[in-house]
């Protein structure tokens, strides 16, 4: 754990006045997630994916997506070889530790759909061929709002693999005067140095899987998840595998507090993260808002 908080502790030297969204991104990699980030432009969603791997030691590959972009440019391609009459992979971006997705958004459905085999199963499929991904293996999407020019909304079944979306924001007064008198982003990310292995990582991974859910918890995720399937609240409710989504993404929060087991607080600080994307508002509320209400009325048993 002491890795872990040197890593945690490095990246907020970066990324400036966002320590839960740090935090927040930790627990998602630790639950074996995948991060979307949808923010504006230029307050630091990319810079926080590179920060992340480099502070982790894990590959790292970034596409940008655009409109042009076909699902082979990701996945790869295989490539006949005339001497030997053979067909050599040339393996795509996706196989990697961690890919950065740079403005999904702006590509096609079909290339946005071309992740979800590798999201959800960890394995890409090329030309009737099954290839397995590096491990571990971690997405992290941005998207841009979508009120704005030339993006193509993702589609609710590839919403439902990433464990979490956050937003970043405009960065606090402070730490905003601190980036433009300090040193450039890019340099300072040169420097960074790893605190783990990738097989560290794996052991942290495997020991939030572990995490105890007492029989009380379970109920109050059960309580939640019944909450949001009132009608009227929400136009559909959160789904069993979004449950499983909450359980998995609270338990990385209680390991990242060194915990190993759960509390009501730590299910309540994910809950919007892991939720919102999920769902849509019946009344026209925002989403964020609907679930604090339904926090602060569910009773913790």
């Amino acid at each position: 754990m002491q890795s872990l908080s040197q890593a945690y502790r490095q990246l907020n030297t970066l990324i400036l006045g966002k320590p839960q969204a740090i935090r927040l991104a930790f627990a998602c990699l630790i639950a074996r997630g995948h991060l979307l980030i949808e923010d504006v432009p230029g307050v630091g969603k990319t810079t926080l994916a590179h920060g992340l791997a480099a502070v982790l030691g894990l590959e790292y590959r970034r596409v940008q997506f655009t409109s042009d972009l076909l699902p082979a440019d990701i996945l790869g391609v295989s490539i006949y070889q005339r001497d030997s009459g053979l067909f050599e992979l040339h393996k795509g971006p996706v196989f990697t530790q961690v890919l950065l997705a740079d403005e999904i958004n702006r590509a096609s459905p079909k290339v946005q759909s071309a992740l979800l085999e590798a999201m959800e199963e960890r394995q890409a499929s090329i030309d009737g061929d099954t290839h397995p991904l590096p491990a571990p293996f971690f997405v992290i999407a941005t998207q841009n709002p979508g009120e704005q020019m030339g993006t193509f909304p993702l589609p609710e079944s590839q919403l439902d693999r990433f464990l979490m979306r956050i937003s970043l924001g405009y960065p606090p007064r402070e730490a905003e005067r601190a980036l433009l008198m300090g040193e450039d982003r890019r340099a300072l990310l040169e420097r960074f140095r790893a605190t783990m292995a990738p097989g560290e990582l794996l052991a942290l991974q495997q020991k939030a899987a572990a995490v105890t859910v007492s029989s009380a918890l379970a109920d109050y995720l059960l309580a939640l998840l019944e909450a949001t399937r009132r009608p009227g609240l929400f136009a559909t409710g959160l789904s069993p595998r979004a449950g499983q989504a909450l359980a998995a993404a609270a338990r990385g929060w209680a390991l990242l507090a060194g915990r190993d087991h759960l509390l009501p607080e730590d299910v309540k600080a994910i809950f919007a993260p892991v939720a919102a994307h999920r769902l849509q508002s019946a009344s026209g509320a925002p989403v964020e808002a609907e679930l604090d209400k339904l926090l602060a009325h569910v009773a913790i048993p």
